[in-house]
């Protein structure tokens, strides 16, 4: 009887270790994409700006500075890369995390929709979890506040 449990003992080991070995081979094989940003990085180095005073009057708590987002493009095999940049990282009074741009007099935004899009809607994607981006215009005193969200009712079709 010892030696037929024996057998029984070991033989539910190795079926144990057999689906530990299948269960790491999936998971290794399968496993999903790594996420572009696990998290979002917050650089605890504020400088001085005014965009800072403006942001802390309109109600933000400044919790970080200057962020480079390092980004690789492989186009047919040739490399490319570029980078963005996010200027503060801010948290308004109900712990919503914001990314500020501070406006460039080299570089005006045009308020339409297609310039929001093609300037700020890569960090609305880059990081889905955020409550918006604030766009602090410091020669005109102004933080404008921009949400992002898809527009289910033109999303149905192609107009031409």
């Amino acid at each position: 009887m010892g030696e037929r449990a024996d057998w029984l003992v070991m033989l539910l080991i190795g079926l144990l270790l057999l689906i530990w070995i299948a269960n790491g081979l999936r998971n290794w094989l399968f496993k999903p994409l790594p996420a572009r940003v696990p998290e979002m990085p917050i650089n605890e180095e504020i400088p001085d700006h005014p965009a800072v005073d403006m942001l802390e009057r309109a109600g933000y708590e400044v919790l970080g500075g200057k962020i480079k987002i390092p980004l690789w493009f492989d186009v047919d095999g040739e490399d490319f890369y570029s980078r963005l940049f996010i200027d503060f990282i801010v948290r308004n009074d109900e712990n919503t995390l914001y990314l500020v741009k501070v406006a460039r007099s080299r570089l005006p935004m045009d308020w339409t929709g297609s310039s929001i899009r093609d300037r700020l809607l890569s960090y609305f994607l880059l990081y889905p979890g955020c409550g918006g981006v604030l766009y602090v215009d410091v020669d005109n005193d102004e933080v404008a506040c921009i949400h992002f969200d898809w527009d289910e009712e033109d999303s149905n079709g192609y107009d031409e």
